[in-house]
């Protein structure tokens, strides 16, 4: 059998390199975006999330994380989140009458309220679904968050706030993408149950 010539050491320097430009360009706004969170959270509002292909797992990755826990021996009570990415007959429904741009901004009409907040992930910037979500939860009076990578594309002028990944490879980005998200589920837990993290 041919030995493996991937350079397995290669790839992951590239991926931990992306992380430390993540440290020294965009911690402060990843932190900001974390707070912002947790304070609609607190003020009794709720999240929804959404994006294509791998994008949309890190929407219901994130969910997941808020509804049930993020760190098993912290026990707190749920908190709302809405994967807008998991309900067959609405999506087939939305693309079908609608056109599959509008199948996100649909669901934003339906259950966001003001103060709630919208996270919108796109590695590219440019999902013209998420984009129409965004656009729906401005007119709302959402908080809007774009999870997004490159040079942010179209989306990114749009937020109300946005992490943008310093990459362009996908791959790459989406890793990330899913390390903000559990940088943001620490601080939300943190900020809003420090009784749980008493010494």
């Amino acid at each position: 059998m041919a030995r493996n010539s991937f350079d397995i050491g290669k790839r992951i320097e590239r991926s931990i390199n992306v992380k430390k430009r993540i440290i020294e360009t965009i911690a402060d706004k990843i932190i900001l975006t974390g707070e912002v969170i947790a304070r609609q959270l607190q003020a009794g509002k709720k999240v929804l999330l959404c994006g294509n292909g791998g994008s949309a797992a890190d929407s219901q990755h994130i969910a997941a994380e808020l509804v049930i826990r993020f760190r098993s021996q912290i026990n707190r009570k749920a908190l709302p989140a809405i994967a807008l990415t998991v309900d067959p007959s609405i999506m087939t429904a939305g693309g079908n009458d609608f056109g599959f741009e509008y199948v996100f901004a649909r669901q934003v009409e339906a259950y966001g309220q003001s103060g709630d907040v919208l996270i919108g992930i796109s590695t590219s910037g440019k999902s013209p679904n998420v984009l129409r979500a965004i656009e729906t939860a401005n007119n709302l009076n959402m908080i809007t968050i774009g999870l997004l990578g490159g040079d942010g594309g179209p989306i990114a002028e749009i937020c109300k706030h946005s992490v943008i990944i310093p990459e362009s490879e996908t791959a790459l980005i989406q890793e990330s993408h899913i390390m903000v998200g559990h940088i943001w589920c620490e601080i939300i837990e943190e900020i809003l149950f420090p009784e749980l993290f008493k010494s």
